[in-house]
């Protein structure tokens, strides 16, 4: 079912229609919060509080562009509020995982080395577009800035990583 026919069913009061729409993104929302911390419990609250929010406000929804686009718009402005709001930020859990290869462990590691020395808005840009698989207009909508910026912004970060400038 389209996501347009769900938000109406939704809007409707039908409770079936909001469970398969969280279904079809929560992994999806989930992975992305857990780009933003490295607690995996605040990642699922984070992820919950995207649906409290979408839910308490569907009934204003109107649809002006992809809803995917907004339903990231409200991950992305509740993960920059929870990173304002942190002031430590405990060990990342998956370092204290012994059961992935240590390869796994090293790569994954300098992926996030690599991306943590981007600008932040550069770095949004790529997790949205290679880590989500968002398109440029999607993530325009997301971040609000304009769709040649965004273009920019992940050409730059590529080429930065490409030619290990960090």
């Amino acid at each position: 079912m389209r996501d347009a026919q769900l938000i109406q069913r939704i809007q409707a009061g039908d409770r079936t229609a909001a469970d398969t729409l969280i279904e079809q993104y929560y992994t999806a929302i989930l992975r992305y919060c857990a780009r933003h911390t490295p607690c995996t419990q605040t990642a699922e609250d984070l992820t919950q509080e995207v649906f409290l929010h979408l839910f308490r406000t569907i009934g204003s929804y109107r649809e002006q562009g992809q809803f995917r686009a907004y339903l990231y718009r409200i991950a992305y402005c509740l993960c920059v509020d929870a990173a304002r709001q942190r002031k430590t930020e405990p060990l990342p859990e998956d370092m204290a995982d012994t059961s992935m290869p240590f390869e796994d462990v090293e790569t994954r590691d300098m992926a996030k080395r690599l991306l943590a020395n981007l600008p932040p808005e550069q770095r949004e840009a790529v997790l949205l577009r290679y880590g989500e698989g968002l398109k440029y207009r999607e993530i325009a909508a997301v971040t609000g800035q304009p769709l040649r910026t965004v273009q920019s912004r992940v050409r730059k970060a590529l080429k930065t990583l490409r030619e290990g400038k960090l």
